[in-house]
């Protein structure tokens, strides 16, 4: 996931002042200032987990009920990185779809759209890529993590990051009348458009902001420098339900190890049953001594609004067989309303694609003008008579 699902992850831990940081050159230089607008990627490919929900989608929610200016693509080139099934790509973008749909997100208040369907997406990459450098990519962590055990890597597992930064760069928003005083309104102000990201997840942003930089160095100021949004970080608690030292994740290939969003209740209860714990019959939360059971109280926690302490007190006297029990009913409640939704969203394939396209129409016409002006810093495309100076009788 770009954001969540877009971004490369990695090792290091950023604090939020160090993310929002502003230099003193930054802060001072006069130059065009941007509306804040927010964009995020999420991949179609396989269930949503309940991690990926509560952590992502259910930010965007929120800040759609905030009336943001937000962007939301299906990233399905990214997809494409590794081995696929056409028949299954297709099927995953409505899939995809229907469930944030479900979920809450409204077309009517953000564009919502196919990432393959904007052309200005791979031009774009292509300009970055031009700019970008192997030694560069080669670094970032999530490329060295998934290389590492193949033979014959992808090129687009690659350059894959440059994409990313397409992906957010190419949807930069301009005031009609540019001001030109110095940036201090806030540490992340008007300057920029914005990316909401988990604390892990900050190197694909860092790899934007230095794209961006190196092309306005370069050809003169185009880019805003994006921000992350940190959003979420509560729930990187969501840990395996097989193996708790682990983060709940949908390439896990043991399905017992997560509760996707479209699972039946019988498969709820079923992960719940046999999700790893301990020895120790009652229900206390220790993440470092008792991860498993913690993990559940977690879960319980997020779904139902409750502290964690609330959590055991309601619990005491039950053994974690019990509880379990609990939690499973729960979760297949908290589901359902969700469920419902998706599954409503899905018998109806044509209001499916409708909203793919208008989005894409939407998208298209943003990306294409903001693409134009990149096309003339990077001499692709010629001014008019009226905009250069004439030269012996040409342009």
């Amino acid at each position: 996931m770009l954001i969540r699902n877009i971004i490369a992850r990695s090792s290091k831990r950023f604090t939020a002042r160090k993310l929002f940081s502003t230099s003193a050159s930054d802060v001072m230089k006069p130059g065009p200032q941007y509306p804040k607008r927010i964009f995020s990627g999420i991949q179609p490919t396989g269930a949503i987990h309940l991690g990926n929900y509560l952590g992502a989608i259910a930010q965007w929610v929120k800040l759609q009920q905030q009336n943001e200016d937000m962007i939301l693509s299906i990233v399905d080139l990214h997809a494409m990185t590794l081995p696929h099934e056409p028949k299954k790509l297709s099927e995953n973008i409505l899939q995809m779809t229907a469930t944030l749909l479900g979920c809450g997100i409204d077309p009517e208040k953000v564009i919502l759209f196919q990432q393959s369907a904007v052309p200005a997406h791979t031009e774009l990459c292509w300009c970055l890529g031009c700019i970008s450098t192997m030694a560069r990519l080669g670094h970032l962590p999530q490329y060295k993590e998934k290389s590492k055990d193949m033979k014959d890597i992808p090129l687009g597992l690659f350059v894959y990051p440059v994409l990313q930064t397409a992906d957010i760069l190419i949807y930069k928003q301009v005031n009609k009348i540019q001001i030109v005083t110095p940036a201090v309104k806030s540490l992340y102000g008007f300057r920029s458009t914005h990316v909401p990201v988990g604390e892990d997840q900050v190197q694909q942003i860092q790899l934007c902001q230095e794209l961006a930089r190196m092309f306005n160095n370069r050809f003169g100021q185009t880019f805003p420098i994006p921000h992350s949004i940190i959003t979420g970080t509560e729930y990187a608690r969501l840990r395996s339900l097989r193996d708790p030292e682990k983060k709940m994740s949908k390439s896990d290939p043991d399905p017992k190890s997560r509760i996707c969003l479209t699972d039946k209740p019988e498969d709820i209860a079923r992960n719940v049953k046999k999700a790893v714990t301990d020895f120790i019959s009652e229900v206390t939360y220790d993440p470092v001594l008792r991860p498993g059971v913690s993990n559940l109280i977690s879960i319980h926690s997020f779904v139902t609004n409750k502290s964690v302490e609330e959590i055991c007190t309601e619990a005491t006297g039950l053994n974690t067989g019990q509880y379990k029990q609990v939690v499973a009913d729960t979760l297949v409640s908290y589901l359902k309303p969700v469920q419902d939704k998706i599954c409503r969203y899905l018998s109806d394939r044509q209001y499916l694609l409708d909203v793919l396209k208008e989005g894409s129409e939407k998208a298209s016409e943003i990306s294409e003008r903001n693409l134009e002006e990149v096309r003339y810093k990077l001499g692709l495309k010629f001014k008019a008579k009226s905009e250069s100076k004439s030269v012996g009788g040409r342009v």
